[in-house]
């Protein structure tokens, strides 16, 4: 999948600035597109429509926000969506016993349980209760564990929307350097598994790596996962790098940036992608995507 460049300069306004804009709004609109377009398709032959179930825990304005979010991709596209809106209070075995009902459910897909969860429940212990064919969020060991062989089937959200972005510029995978920084078990690690699939040498920073910008100035591939606004500046980044910024932070302003300085960015790497626009709308597309491949595997399609 390709979408057309499109130069900072002519987007941003900023001078001299050559970096192309990776536009993930438009590649996740046409991912929306052609998923709708299938669900008609197997609609019109008398299934039923794909199914996910949604968890929330609490009232996280921020979590909220993100689930309704996930509920209109998929009503957008035809896939039917759950709420399952719990008492932040629910205890962590009553959590997991509405996960088992929904893993006995054969009319539900795919599983999505809202991070972050309330202290009191073990977030890995519940996530592997739901059942490795339903794991839309790719987080259960079972789906890890076939990403680090090289065999992936239900993908991380993120770095599969990362690994999208890339695929749609014709990125150059065999013995380039790709630096990640950041190293959590949602967006870190797996990236790394999927840069390290694909043919990368791999460098995983985190916060006890000594000397970040020595790693970053060998990059090829750069994704930051941190979270901590601008902390990257475009001269730290290797010229004519690509530069996934996966951070997203909600300034007091109440403007959205991203980990990566996009402005002196823009002026060093060959591609960058925006924040927003950019990883943000793959994650969700990307959900849809592992929705799809559970819907498929029920169905034998």
């Amino acid at each position: 999948m390709y979408t057309p460049p499109i130069q900072c300069k002519i987007l941003y306004g900023y001078p001299l600035m050559t970096a192309q804009v990776i536009d993930g709004k438009a590649i996740a609109t046409q991912i929306r597109h052609e998923i709708k377009h299938h669900i008609a398709q197997y609609t019109k032959k008398g299934l039923r429509q794909p199914t996910l179930a949604v968890i929330l825990l609490g009232n996280d304005p921020a979590s909220a926000i993100y689930v309704q979010n996930k509920h209109q991709a998929c009503e957008a596209v035809g896939i039917h969506s759950l709420n399952y809106s719990l008492s932040p209070q629910m205890t962590q075995q009553e959590l997991i016993n509405t996960i088992q009902q929904l893993n006995q459910d054969q009319t539900v897909d795919g599983i999505l349980l809202q991070l972050p969860l309330p202290p009191h429940i073990d977030s890995d212990d519940v996530l592997e209760h739901i059942h490795p064919d339903k794991d839309v969020d790719g987080f259960h060991p079972f789906n890890l564990g076939r990403l680090a062989q090289g065999r992936p089937v239900l993908r991380p959200c993120t770095p599969f929307g990362v690994m999208t972005l890339l695929d749609s510029i014709g990125q150059p995978y065999q013995g380039k350097h790709a630096v990640i920084i950041g190293a959590s078990n949602i967006v870190g690690k797996p990236m790394a598994l999927e840069l390290l699939k694909v043919g990368c040498t791999i460098t995983l920073c985190h916060s006890q790596t000594v000397d970040i910008l020595s790693h970053i100035a060998t990059a090829d591939i750069l994704v930051s996962a941190v979270g901590k606004p601008g902390m990257i500046k475009g001269n730290a980044i290797k010229p004519n790098a690509t530069v996934i910024d996966v951070g997203i932070t909600r300034l007091p302003n109440g403007t959205i940036t991203g980990d990566v300085e996009f402005a002196s960015a823009c002026q060093t790497a060959k591609w960058i992608t925006p924040v927003p626009g950019g990883v943000g709308p793959m994650t969700v597309a990307s959900l849809l995507k592992n929705t799809m491949t559970t819907y498929r595997h029920h169905h034998d399609l």
